[in-house]
């Protein structure tokens, strides 16, 4: 729907809304409901308009009015997994491609440079990585790392610790997307030097059924927070009709709502490298499951879905 015609089907509402205070509670919340559908159609399909400043402000005033003396509605967590995230994933889907685009093009920098320089894994991993795990190969167990601790003590350091980095990775992105380039870049790197250090010890096939039994979640939580990080960051480069400040503003909010969106995903990748990793026994139909698994889930919330919702959006506004 084109916006003029967007307007035109809603601007005496929304103007009656802003004169007239509701006459009760249930028809204050009815007209919080609508506004919030036409927020979020308005910030799908003209993301920079004036009318989604408006709405965002309107939006605004009958939420302060509704719960500053109630309780928070239950159904608002759910709303915001099924539909809000979702909606902003689609509007995100080029910064999103971006982050993936420029971490695959590090990781190849990564394997290439472990490929023809033998010191690169050292000076990436560090020596004592490599020595233990050298050793561990020795032993015949080249996976011993991941049973190197306790498993609720592993899980939760391990989720903590990639949450940390991936709002790092976020947050960088307010030096003008550079710092979270930077941040992408050096993950990349050190994908690829650590799973070619494997290669080349001929045990890819072997560590790629362990390693990313957890690592397909991970990484690719890392490389979302990525396209967070240049949700925020291109906020600032590329304002649009708002000033740089709302804008930022705007980038911000947006870039932190989808770099909290991926807590869960860390959660069950640590849970995962903490309880599930360490068994490098396991059948390997049930590693590839958990990897296809964990594969089909992200491409159906971050890429298939959102364009489903996006599309329902759209129909139902037309």
């Amino acid at each position: 729907m084109r916006e003029a015609v967007f307007l035109r089907q809603n601007a005496d509402k929304w103007r009656l809304y802003e004169a007239e205070p509701a006459k009760d509670p249930d028809e204050l919340a009815a007209r919080f409901i609508e506004l919030t559908d036409d927020l979020s159609f308005a910030r799908t399909f003209y993301p920079e308009s004036p009318t989604t400043q408006y709405l965002n402000e309107l939006t605004g005033k009958l939420h302060q009015a509704i719960y500053k003396n109630k309780k928070e509605r239950t159904g608002r967590f759910g709303q915001f997994w099924r539909r809000e995230l979702p909606l902003l994933v689609a509007r995100s889907h080029r910064q999103l491609a971006w982050a993936l685009v420029f971490f695959l093009i590090a990781t190849g920098i990564g394997t290439l440079s472990a490929a023809y320089d033998d010191t690169f894994v050292r000076v990436i991993l560090g020596d004592q990585y490599v020595n233990q795990t050298l050793h561990n190969i020795e032993r015949g167990d080249p996976m011993a790392v991941y049973k190197s601790a306790g498993k609720t003590s592993m899980f939760l350091y391990i989720t903590a610790n990639n949450i940390f980095v991936a709002l790092r990775t976020f947050a960088m992105g307010a030096l003008l997307s550079f710092g979270t380039a930077y941040a992408l870049f050096t993950n990349g790197l050190m994908l690829g030097a650590f799973q070619y250090f494997f290669v080349a010890k001929g045990l890819g096939i072997q560590s790629a059924l362990t390693i990313w039994i957890h690592g397909t979640l991970e990484i690719s939580a890392i490389v979302l927070a990525g396209g967070a990080g240049f949700v925020m960051g291109n906020s600032i480069l590329f304002p649009g009709t708002f000033s740089r400040t709302e804008s930022f503003r705007r980038g911000a909010r947006d870039g932190l709502k989808l770099a909290i969106g991926l807590v869960p995903i860390f959660v069950v990748a640590g849970f995962l490298e903490g309880f599930v990793t360490r068994h490098t026994e396991m059948p390997l139909g049930v590693s590839l499951l958990i990897i296809g698994s964990s594969f089909c889930f992200i491409v159906w919330y971050f890429i298939l879905y959102p364009i489903r919702v996006q599309r329902l959006a759209a129909n139902s506004r037309s």
